[in-house]
């Protein structure tokens, strides 16, 4: 292969550019993780965790991608033949729902066209006519990677206590965990699915659970077959700063310093730079003449942007041409929209020259492409950027 110069530019909305800070942490000697030098990381990243989460209720790490913490979502709060109610809004949705059927649960599938989130009005008609409470749990994915929408939790939940529903609130948070604001606890979340490898700026490898009290209650009958994904062998150990298998060491190395920084500039300023590289990123796709595929704007994603492709042009050209010419990767589209969109990754470790190369690389793209298109897509995002500034 042909050495090309500079850095690599990892515009995929996840995994995510990891900052040298953590890279460093990772590089520790790997330690006994049965030795206090350990519970003492332990209890540290687990303390660390609730404040991320905004709980402060248990949060479980397991050494996982977000599927291992999908399934431990499920098996630790269900048994066989229970209800759920699940909503298609995109590629990852439609993957939770495999893995529920998996486990001979039932699931009400609601469709959607991938363009919206999920509708509270439709939570509040489904609970409403669930009379006998056969539902169990409602499932939510609340920012959607394959399709750049983000549902709103709080109306979700507001509709379910108007329905004075019994169901379990699920919420998928692996690509808005630390960069959209979420509280699980404020929000009443009952398990709440994260991930290493987007927000919180690590490699893949740690899945994580935060769980409220009502799912704990639930956890005492829950009947689905589980070992690995066992909260109750988690919380025991975790109670000195053990787990009960071999954890990811030098995972939480990472992950304490990723706090760390997250916290040092403070969570309502991570949320705020994600919205802001957001907004200056979609001015740029508007002022480009192409179509965000997200058609809410109470919707919008601020980890990534998804751009739909015009009529008839596929969009693997461009991608291969990017990465060819200017070392940058953007997201493909995923099952349904396979060809007809790209994303744009904002989020992570992430400043306002970073999302300039990045604009830049994909206004060269689009035109060496031959794609139909307006310039000036930089302009209107640096004019904004600057704008924020004064």
């Amino acid at each position: 292969m042909t050495y090309q110069s500079g850095r690599h530019f990892l515009q995929i909305p996840g995994p995510t550019n990891v900052p040298d800070r953590v890279l460093r942490a990772i590089s520790k000697p790997t330690i006994d993780h049965r030795g206090p030098e350990f519970a003492e990381l332990s209890l540290a990243v687990l303390a660390g965790l609730q404040r991320i989460f905004q709980t402060s209720g248990p949060v479980v790490v397991y050494p996982s991608s977000g599927t291992g913490a999908w399934e431990a979502a499920l098996v630790n709060t269900l048994s066989p033949g229970d209800k759920v109610l699940m909503f298609e809004t995109g590629h990852f949705a439609t993957l939770w729902r495999k893995i529920a059927a998996a486990f001979d649960l039932e699931v009400d599938f609601v469709p959607t066209n991938w363009r919206h989130g999920v509708k509270p009005e439709v939570v509040a008609e489904k609970l409403a006519a669930d009379k006998d409470h056969q539902i169990k749990s409602v499932m939510v994915v609340h920012n959607e990677t394959s399709t750049g929408v983000t549902s709103r939790i709080p109306l979700i939940r507001e509709a379910m206590d108007r329905a004075k529903h019994p169901a379990l609130l699920m919420v998928d948070t692996i690509s808005s965990l630390a960069s959209i604001d979420y509280r699980h606890e404020a929000w009443g979340v009952d398990v709440t699915v994260g991930c290493s490898q987007k927000g919180l700026m690590l490699p893949p490898g740690l899945g994580l659970n935060a769980v409220s009290q009502k799912a704990l209650a639930a956890a005492k009958s829950a009947k689905l077959p589980k070992s690995f994904w066992d909260w109750q062998a988690m919380f025991a150990a975790n109670q000195v700063g053990f787990f009960p298998y071999t954890p990811a060491t030098n995972l939480l190395y990472g992950l304490r310093e990723a706090i760390q920084m997250l916290e040092e500039e403070g969570l309502p300023n991570v949320f705020a730079r994600h919205d802001r590289h957001a907004e200056a990123t979609r001015r740029a796709v508007r002022a480009w003449g192409l179509e965000i595929l997200c058609e809410n704007p109470q919707e919008y994603s601020s980890s990534l942007t998804a751009v739909m492709m015009p009529q008839g042009v596929k969009a693997d050209a461009l991608l291969d041409l990017v990465l060819d010419k200017f070392d940058m990767c953007l997201g493909i589209g995923l099952g349904k929209v396979k060809g007809k969109i790209f994303r744009i990754g904002h989020l992570g470790d992430f400043n306002d020259l970073m999302l300039a190369g990045t604009l830049a690389g994909l206004e060269m793209g689009l035109s060496l492409a031959g794609i139909p298109f307006t310039k000036g897509g930089i302009a209107a995002a640096l004019d904004y950027l600057e704008g924020t500034l004064k």
